[in-house]
Formats: structure tokens, sequence, C-alpha cells
């Protein structure tokens, strides 16, 4: 499995970028998107959090086929940061599945980073 952690890490960015650009869409053409208020601006950041943390997974996939480990580094954060977003907005959204490919992807780096460290 940690052969394919740049693969498995590009298709986590790819739910979180789509997820987010989709949250965005449908906030918009909600009842929110007709008043451009704190709420609507609250509800938007929490679709561009997503796409941000997506986005920069699948810049990082170069770098993780490389087995950088500063693009490791980059994107545990970012699913470190996930899980934490996810921690903060499960009270309101349950949101299971990203919540578990967040903390995959942690547990997966952090074993990928091991086995690099190990290797040198």
């Amino acid at each position: 499995m940690l052969n394919y952690a740049p693969q498995i890490l590009f298709g986590i960015g790819v739910w979180y970028a789509i997820n987010g650009l989709l949250h965005d869409i449908f906030i918009l053409a909600s009842e929110h998107g007709k008043k451009y208020d704190r709420d609507l601006l609250r509800l938007l950041m929490d679709g561009h959090v997503l796409m941000v943390g997506g986005i920069i997974l699948l810049i990082c996939y170069s770098g993780l086929k490389t087995n950088s480990t500063l693009a490791y580094y980059v994107c545990l954060t970012i699913c470190i940061s996930m899980v934490v977003y996810c921690g903060m907005i499960w009270p309101f959204l349950k949101s299971m599945v990203t919540t578990i490919l967040s903390l995959t992807g942690t547990v997966l780096i952090i074993l990928k980073l091991i086995a690099i460290s190990n290797q040198n």
C-alpha cells in the first residue's frame, strides 16, 4: 500500500477539491446564496478550505512520486488540518468520508515517512 501512497493522496486531493467545489455550488444555489452576508461568506469558506487542501495535495503529486519528504510533510499538514476541520464541523455536518480519508492519509503519510527514513 505504501507504494501507492502518491496515487492514494492524489485521489484524496481530488475528493477534497471536487467536494469543495460542489459545496460552494450548492451553497450559491440555495437560499444562502441569495444574500451576501457573514453566513454566506462562512459557508463559502468551508468549500474553499476543501478546494485549497485538495489542490495542494494535487500539486504535491510529482514530489510524492520521487519520495520527497517535503512533499509528504506538506501533505501531512493538509491531512491533519482536514481532520481538525472535520472535527470542528462535526456538530453541524458529520463528514464521515472526508474524516476517514483524512485519517487514512495521515496514517499512510506517517508510515511512508518512516519507510523513507529507514531507507537512508
